[in-house]
This record gives C-alpha cells, structure tokens and sequence, in this order.
C-alpha cells in the first residue's frame, strides 16, 4: 500500500478538528496508532481518537497549552507514553486569527500570538521531539506553513502569517540539516483550504480564490493530510529539508 504506515506511531498536534483532525484521521486510515492532542476542545479530540479506534488502530488524547514553555517536556513526556514510543510527529497546532475573539485583537497581540504558538512552540517541540527520534535512530517531523509566505500577500493578516511561517519554514530547511540522516524534517505551505474561515468567507473572497487558483476550487484539510501521509512514509524517504506548496497551483 503506497504511503503504508502500519506499525508506525504518531502525533497531530492540535488535532482536534480541521487539518490537524483530517491528518491525523488520514494516518490512522494508513495503519498508524495516533495521539490527538488539543488545549481545550478535549470532547472534540476524544471523539477523533474514537473514530480512530473504530478503524482497528490505537489512539489517545493528551492535553496541554503548547505555549506553556515550562511544560513542553511534560507534553513530549506524555506522547510518548501513550504508545510506548512515537516515530512521527506532526507540528499542526496554530492560532486562528481570522475567526472569533482573537480576529478582533490588536496587530501587536496577533503578532504575538502568532510568534508563541505558530513559531516558539513548533521550534522547541521539533528539538525536542527531534533528540529522541535521532536517539532512536529513525523518525520524522512535519511542519506546517503558508503558500503565500514567501510571495507576499497584502494586508495585516498577510504580513503577520508571512512573518510567522517564513519563520517556520526557514527553521524546518535548517533543523532537517541537523537531524539528518536519522531523521526527515519537511514542511506543508497550504494555500486556500477551506476551514473555518474560509466556509464563513465572502462572496468576494470565494471569487478571489478561486481566480488565485488554477484547479479553481478551494482546498480540503483532506488534501494537506494525503500529502502529509505521503512525505512521512517510507515512500518520501529521499524527502528532507523540503517546504512543499498544496495550493491548487497558485501563484500570486
């Protein structure tokens, strides 16, 4: 089975809904045991590892706030434990700035937001996670970015999160340098998927993307988690160090 990850052991974080709940479905559907992690949704994250454990494979749910520094290694800790060993590790978790309480903050505090969660956390649990996979002599670690980055978008959403994954997606080239060869180190950069912002967009900005993307429809969550099946599988392993666009060919 091409992407075939039976026997493998793995963590989404902020996983319980949207791309991190979809990816962590998706490696479950190839055969791997999965940890949902979440900070507060903890019925929506037991109900993915439910569905998890309806498919034949085990599953647990861990939770904490990957802003708290301090507890980082008890995070780590924890996943581990649930399986008896983790060889997959998927930094999903971010903040949403575009919908509810926090698309009302200040650009200071979005900034800040986006620096904690989006960049700090990913970075210490990649170094983290990274020592005991590379101790193990095996493993990879996938992270999360943002298409338009690297091209620019207008805008203070745009400035932020190209400040934000730039970041990530610049650490993730160097980090798979570090931990190479025992361990991959690669990275998404999503374009328009349709999450909870984008179901609840504008007439106008359902256009607009649709116009910005050449297979002219919106992304899934379903379609960053095959790819992030693919470039964690045996069948990526000449794949490190990679930032890799699923964006419906977009390019401006």
């Amino acid at each position: 089975m091409f992407g075939d990850l039976q026997s493998v052991r793995a963590v989404v974080t902020g996983s319980s809904s949207g791309i991190g709940r979809a990816i962590a479905l998706e490696l479950a559907a190839a055969g791997a045991d999965v940890v949902v992690h979440c900070h507060q949704s903890v019925q929506q994250a037991e109900q993915v590892a439910s569905e998890i454990l309806t498919s034949g494979r085990r599953s647990a749910v861990i939770q904490g706030d990957v802003r708290d520094v301090g507890k980082l290694d008890q995070l780590v800790d924890a996943a581990w434990a649930a399986l008896g060993g983790i060889d997959i590790w998927v930094n999903n978790a971010g903040v949403d700035l575009l919908t509810g309480d926090k698309a009302k903050l200040p650009y200071a505090d979005k900034l800040e937001a986006l620096l904690d969660i989006d960049v700090r956390s990913a970075v210490l649990l990649s170094k983290l996670v990274g020592e005991r996979l590379a101790e193990q002599g095996r493993g990879s670690i996938l992270n999360i970015g943002w298409d338009q980055s690297d091209r620019g978008m207008g805008g203070d959403s745009g400035e932020l999160f190209a400040a934000a994954k730039n970041a990530i997606m610049g650490f993730t080239r160097s980090l798979a340098v570090s931990l190479g060869p025992e361990v991959r180190v690669n990275c998404i950069a999503p374009g328009w998927i349709r999450t909870g912002w984008g179901e609840q967009a504008s007439d106008q900005w359902q256009e607009r993307v649709l116009q910005e993307t050449p297979l002219n429809r919106w992304g899934t969550p379903e379609d960053i988690a095959k790819l992030t099946r693919f470039l964690v599988s045996p069948d990526a392993s000449y794949i490190t160090g990679q930032v890799i666009n699923c964006n419906g060919g977009a390019v401006r």
